[in-house]
């Protein structure tokens, strides 16, 4: 089954605003479109009921059931219990919340294996726990292709090791790495993992439970939602950290790596996002089905029609000898995040053509320093970003190759 492009698009007001008309935005790894269930929600919250939530008055009860909605069914459709999902200002955020919780739980001389081919805002707080007595090993990505190797990694492993910190896909290098794979060989030698799942949740709305890991993030401005990181954290772990919170909040999971009051509106509105998925289910498909069963749906659904979307834009580069595509050349094991290194043209030129032709895309290192580093690309000026999720049409594919084949050619 094809994605009812005309209703998914529908779904989304920036496709409606005239200023945007005519332009295609392939800077989706960046931030995607809001959909509307989250607009209306937003702007309900802060029409309705913008007081302090969980007080006995109206406005406030139901503030405090908007958000409890948000947390049960982000929960729901990531197959998670709401207990386990955390909402923080954003993942960078977490991410450095998350590191002091957990930094208790280990001895001195303890291994953390950061990979070398993480967004750094999400890698940083890591290495940070090596001024603080853990041992810090780097799983460092291939020099020519940016990829990790699992094969590598289980040979960095040792007893000490404790915790294992990558990017389910790399938002430069577009590979998408076997989380279930990682996820059992750490939990052979009772080590956890930490998956970065920002690059790869905007594609394929992640099942916590299938993939095994025992922490997940992403940030739910990337998919489709308002501006808030969103963390699944393994119920039975967090028991075993240090509270973040006050010291009246300890053993109050919702609380305790939220140490200051999270954005009550934004939180309620994260809900908007499950009432898209449900939205674009109830149009394509029949059958009743819970959210966790839902979203495995929509994901078949959204990516087929990623990768269909895909294909000619890799066939496009790879034939030409002008540009090298960083990262993976073909569409197995890769998310539409495509990045590209002009041969003939600078950066900056190709980019410009790009802007001519109302192409929205993105360039620079997107604090990916340490793949770039790996791989000997300067981050300055870094690589052009061409990135795109389901509601994209193969017009608009067709709007970025003709962009790219003038901007490549040389003058």
């Amino acid at each position: 089954m094809k994605p009812d492009l005309n209703f998914i698009r529908s779904q989304f007001p920036a496709f409606e605003q005239p200023h945007l008309k005519g332009w295609a935005f392939f800077e989706n790894a960046g931030g995607s479109y809001p959909c509307r269930q989250v607009i209306d929600r937003l702007t309900k919250f802060y029409t309705r009921n913008k007081v302090q939530p969980y007080y006995p008055y109206p406005a406030s009860t139901q503030a405090g059931e908007a958000m409890d909605e948000a947390y049960r069914r982000v929960a729901a459709y990531l197959n998670a219990d709401p207990s386990e999902i955390h909402f923080g200002p954003s993942t960078t955020q977490n991410v450095y919340v998350l590191a002091n919780a957990m930094r208790p739980m280990w001895q001195e001389g303890d291994e953390i294996i950061v990979s070398c081919q993480d967004h750094e805002a999400n890698a940083g707080a890591w290495r940070r726990l090596g001024e603080r007595g853990l041992k810090i090993t780097e799983w460092h990505v291939e020099p020519d292709t940016g990829m990790l190797d699992t094969a590598v990694l289980r040979g960095l492993m040792s007893e000490r090791t404790r915790l294992v910190a990558y990017p389910h896909c790399s938002n430069v290098i577009g590979q998408i790495n076997p989380v279930r794979e990682i996820s059992q060989m750490a939990r052979s030698i009772g080590a956890l993992t930490a998956v970065d799942g920002v690059g790869w949740a905007p594609h394929e709305i992640p099942d916590v439970q299938e993939l095994g890991a025992d922490i997940y993030m992403f940030s739910s401005y990337k998919t489709y939602g308002p501006h808030l990181g969103v963390m699944y954290v393994r119920g039975s772990l967090i028991g075993k950290m240090e509270n973040q919170s006050h010291f009246f909040k300890e053993g109050i999971t919702r609380n305790m790596l939220t140490p200051a009051g999270p954005d009550h509106a934004q939180i309620a509105a994260a809900a908007g996002m499950a009432d898209y998925f449900d939205a674009v289910y109830a149009h394509h498909f029949d059958e009743e089905a819970s959210a966790a069963a839902k979203g495995r749906t929509l994901n078949q659904l959204f990516r087929t029609h990623e990768k269909d979307l895909l294909q000619p834009l890799l066939e496009f580069l790879r034939e030409r000898e002008d540009v090298r595509i960083v990262g993976p050349a073909s569409g197995t094991d890769r998310a539409p995040i495509v990045s590209i290194l002009p041969l003939n043209k600078t950066i900056d030129q190709v980019y410009d053509t790009l802007t001519r032709h109302r192409l929205m895309t993105g360039k620079g290192n997107f604090y990916a320093y340490r793949p770039l580093m790996d791989m000997d690309i300067p981050r300055d000026p870094g690589v052009i970003r061409l990135s795109f999720v389901h509601y994209t049409s193969p017009e608009e594919i067709r709007q970025l190759i003709e962009g790219l084949r003038e901007g490549l050619e040389r003058s």
